[in-house]
């Protein structure tokens, strides 16, 4: 049966050859008797091929209590590779196996590219939750999510998937051939599988309700101040934010619509090889191999570059200067009345100056004008990432004694992503063009240099001027992963009951390295036009070395007080070169009083050492989102304290009254790598039952609930929480939490240049506090029709919690809780319930299967309720349903034929203010809500 579930030792058990043993994720120990404390949720193969999923991401993001992480629709905060986030609690604190072995990382961040995974030759997806340090180490804080690959696969097989939606677009094509075979008399195995992926875009504006980019406070077209024509500011004075209308300057009136150019599903083109052998060198010796190599070209098109409100030099004498709009910035009259406006220039002195067109003049004169203009005329801008990766495994084992077995293994890996940038521009050149008092040639003519009408409508930038402006910039980062391990697995021969104790023990060793390179342009703050933080060169490594060790301990079998009792002990250690030694250790067990009903349960104190870029990473300022800037508008003229405040976070005095808020959502945030950060603690238990009643033939139903409290967490606060630290109550102008916050130093504003306003501080700190808990459900059935077979399945989730506390020494510091919510603080949505449920209807060789999917009602976070219009504060609940048929037309070829989204559901527009950029996307939430409507697949199988 097709399902995700949580299964149970047994059901794994039954499936397997008899006398081998199995390794369930979470543990070391192979025992084909096993029985594990810990959840784990199982997506087979053939649930795979059901949901037609091309990637893992497809499929993991839609397990419920996964909340969704960077993939396939993240488009503006994408960096070529997709994250699993188990729990809500962060993609780096969960940890990604290939066989029960770590996946090499894709640069500082520690993170496992799992797009990497070879989906052909899975045989099933384990999702371990809850924490399992103890049996993998570090970074299993959430849990683990074990790849497991066919094993002795032998013939030939051959997939072919074609999909499409129904508008037309994000066509994807997938192909994997794979081969195998026994040889030596069945002692060994080898399998080989190459694979290709080709899929498109889907771009915003060709979906309606993606098409027009829309305020969440009005309802009303919105988008950025990065316009066309260009908006300006002339700092050191009042006049405010206006913008070119003609002959003439007037405020701000129309907002650039960015959302056509964006994408809500991302393309990617893949190449991937990967290959395993065993051979049996005696009855008690085996060696074994196996290795992968990816390479994978994903790009991020995001709307055309400009100049984000860079203050650039302006000569009177810009050939491209209007004399109506000279006269305006000299005298800054907007409207005709001068009345409070203070002159930059006399009407004279403007006059000579227009006419100077060299800088030798005396009566030569340059203004700071702060622009706003996008590049239309470039085109959209284009990051593609280049991701190669390779991993290699070998190692032997065998029987140590009759009932101990042992085994050795190293692996290595590199991976290297390289990010390659067009249609941005940089701010030297950009600088250059605009100090030109002649419409052919610029004053610098040494790089040929072109001049730019930043004043004209659209169309007035040429190509000659993209060509001297994008001249392209370039980065790599990658890691590398060494590992050994060695240990011992089986059982004692004796033990306290009937069944023997069951122990592993054993000693691993891994050594990292991550590195970020980068061109100077990409290295130089500000440098590269609309290009958000600098990437500047680091790097880092660090090494662990480990012991564990595992106890299973049957106390009771077959007992008058119950069928089986099972204790569980786990513990590692782990002595870091970077923070030290920490412990990890896990109590659990199981207890079956009677036959058919199972109670289930374990404690785990897990710990995480800092990754190498909440180390080592240079400080730089970006991007984030808010909503609301106490220091916009009218505020801080009426109150002299909070006026003070903003001045002293370096807003000019002459802006206050006109700093606005980035209509496209945006602020400026400074963060970095921390040296002095220790590892984060967590304590994680579940308690559960799984029940196979006697009385009901094939069913089975689980019941969990986890409970996760993380305490010295590595985090950064909130945008909110950097607002509150100043803000709430009576803000002061020596409030450190209010210094921290530096503004435009040319408009007071929160955005612009990140090489002049470093914006909001985010310091990594082990200052935080997270905690989530909730319950998992399942229910499997199958049963014959006599017809027919019929298979039902049902996993749903139940979070009752997921709280961040920035300050867990700090009484004060808000408990923030994102379940149901979304917000700036909340990016991903994280519903109370969710669920799904298959119902599969099997005659011959055929299957018809329909999968509902379940999506709770979420609403804004309720502080931010009265500042979006009431129609964007809720999304109600979404049901998805897919209808899938398989048919094995002959004992060599099938196919299966899927639509996905049967009832062409449409995401709820919340507009484009409401949420962080990565999530909320497009007016919508296209990771957690169907973006792309009705689609269809098809995947034509043959085998040999």
């Amino acid at each position: 049966m097709a399902q995700v579930s949580e299964e149970t030792p047994e059901a794994e058990a039954a499936t397997a050859p008899a006398g081998q043993a199995i390794v369930v994720t979470g543990s070391r120990i192979a025992d084909p008797n096993i029985e594990s404390a810990s959840p784990v949720a199982v997506v087979t193969a053939e649930e795979l091929t059901l949901q037609q999923a091309n990637t893992v991401e497809e499929s993991l993001r839609q397990i419920p209590g996964i909340v969704p992480s960077v993939g396939s629709n993240v488009n503006n905060g994408n960096g070529g590779s997709t994250y699993i986030n188990l729990r809500g609690l962060g993609a780096n604190r969960n940890l990604v196996l290939l066989n029960g072995t770590r996946v090499v990382p894709q640069g500082l961040n520690g993170l496992t590219n799992i797009d990497v995974i070879p989906v052909a030759l899975l045989e099933r997806m384990d999702v371990l939750t809850g924490g399992a340090g103890a049996a993998y180490g570090a970074d299993a804080i959430s849990g683990v999510v074990n790849f497991i690959t066919k094993q002795d696969f032998s013939g030939a097989e051959l997939a072919a998937t074609n999909a499409i939606t129904e508008e037309g677009d994000g066509y994807t094509f997938r192909a994997d051939l794979t081969v195998g075979g026994n040889f030596a008399d069945g002692r060994g195995n080898a399998v080989f599988s190459v694979g290709y992926t080709d899929r498109e875009a889907v771009f915003q504006g060709d979906r309606e309700y993606g098409r027009e980019n829309i305020s969440s406070f009005s309802g009303l077209p919105g988008g950025s101040s990065t316009a066309v024509p260009s908006v300006i500011t002339v700092p050191g004075t009042t006049s405010g934010t206006l913008q070119v209308d003609g002959d003439s300057l007037r405020p701000f009136y129309a907002p650039f619509n960015f959302n056509p150019f964006n994408v809500y599903q991302t393309p990617l083109e893949q190449y991937r090889m990967f290959g395993s052998g065993r051979f049996e060198i005696t009855d008690a010796i085996e060696v074994f191999a196996e290795g992968m190599f990816v390479q994978n070209t994903t790009s991020t098109i995001i709307a055309p570059s400009g100049t984000f409100r860079n203050v650039l030099e302006t000569p009177l004498s810009n050939p491209f200067l209007t004399a109506g709009i000279r006269n305006q910035i000299c005298g800054l009259d907007t409207d005709g009345d001068t009345d409070g406006v203070q002159a930059l220039f006399g009407q004279a002195e403007c006059d000579a100056a227009a006419l100077a067109t060299d800088p030798n003049d005396p009566n030569y004169r340059t203004v700071g004008i702060d622009y706003g203009r996008r590049f239309v005329e470039f085109g959209p801008r284009l990051n593609e990432y280049r991701t190669r990766l390779f991993q290699v495994k070998a190692g032997a084992r065998g029987a140590l004694t009759d009932n101990l077995d042992w085994e050795i293994f190293g692996a290595y890996g590199e991976s290297e992503n390289v990010s390659r940038q067009s249609g941005n521009g940089t701010f030297t050149r950009l600088q250059q063009s605009v100090l030109s008092t002649n419409p052919d040639t610029c004053l610098d003519t040494s790089n040929d240099c072109v001049p730019i009408d930043l004043f004209g409508p659209l169309g007035s930038l040429t190509p000659e001027v993209q060509d001297f402006l994008d001249v392209g910039n370039s980065g790599t980062e990658g890691a590398e992963l060494s590992q050994i391990q060695a240990f011992i697995s089986g059982d004692l021969g004796f033990g306290i009951a009937a069944d023997p104790i069951s122990i592993a023990a054993g000693v691993e060793y891994r050594d990292y390295y991550a590195f970020s390179r980068s061109d100077l342009l990409s290295q130089t703050p500000g440098e590269v036009l609309g290009n958000g933080a600098a990437s500047p060169d680091a790097d880092g490594s660090y090494d662990v070395k480990e012991a564990f060790g595992e106890l299973i301990v049957p106390l009771v079998v077959d007992s008058p007080i119950g069928e089986e009792l099972t204790l569980e002990l786990a513990g590692r250690v782990s002595d870091y070169s970077t923070t030290g030694t920490e412990y990890t250790w896990k109590i659990g067990g199981t207890y079956t009083p009677v036959y058919g009903v199972q109670y289930r349960g374990g404690f785990q104190k897990v710990t995480r050492a800092p990754n190498i870029a909440e180390l080592f990473a240079v400080p730089t300022t970006g991007l984030d989102n808010f909503s609301n800037d106490p220091c916009a508008g009218a505020a801080p003229t009426n109150n002299a304290n909070l006026r003070a405040v903003c001045i002293a976070q370096g807003a000019p005095a002459s802006s206050i009254g006109n700093i606005i808020v980035d209509p496209a959502g945006q602020v400026n945030v400074t963060s970095g790598g921390n040296p002095n950060l220790d590892a984060e603690n967590a304590e994680t238990w579940t308690v559960g039952a799984v029940i196979q009643p006697g009385f009901l033939r094939n069913f089975t139903l689980t019941f969990d609930y986890y409970n996760i409290t993380l305490t010295d967490a590595i985090t950064t606060p909130t945008i909110d929480d950097v607002f509150s630290a100043c803000f709430d109550g009576t803000p002061s102008a020596t409030n450190p939490a209010c210094t921290a916050i530096r503004r435009n130093p040319a408009t007071g504003n929160l955005f612009g240049s990140v090489a002049t306003t470093p914006g909001l501080p985010l310091v990594l700190t082990n200052q935080g506090r997270v905690f989530t808990d909730g319950i998992d459900l399942t229910m499997n059935f199958n049963t014959d029709l006599g017809f027919g077979g019929l298979d039902l399945s049902f996993f749903g989730n139940w979070t009752n919690r997921s709280t961040f506390k920035a300050n867990q020494n700090d009484p004060a510091s808000l408990n923030r809780d994102c379940v149901g919510f979304y917000s700036i603080n909340c990016p991903s949505i994280q519903p109370e319930f969710s669920f799904t449920q298959r119902t599969t209807l099997s005659v011959g060789d055929a299957d018809l299967s329909l999968r509902w999917r379940f999506i709770d009602a979420v609403e804004v976070e309720p502080e931010f309720a009265g500042d979006f219009l009431e129609e964007f504060t809720t999304i109600g609940a979404e049901h998805y349903f897919d209808l899938t048929a398989n048919f094995n037309v002959t004992d060599n070829f099938g196919f299966t034929a899927a639509v996905i989204n049967l009832f062409d559901n449409e995401p709820k527009v919340v507009g484009s203010n409401i949420g962080s950029t990565a999530y909320n996307s497009g007016n919508v939430y296209p990771s957690t809500y169907d973006p792309l409507g009705r689609r269809y697949s098809v995947t034509a199988r043959m085998t040999f």
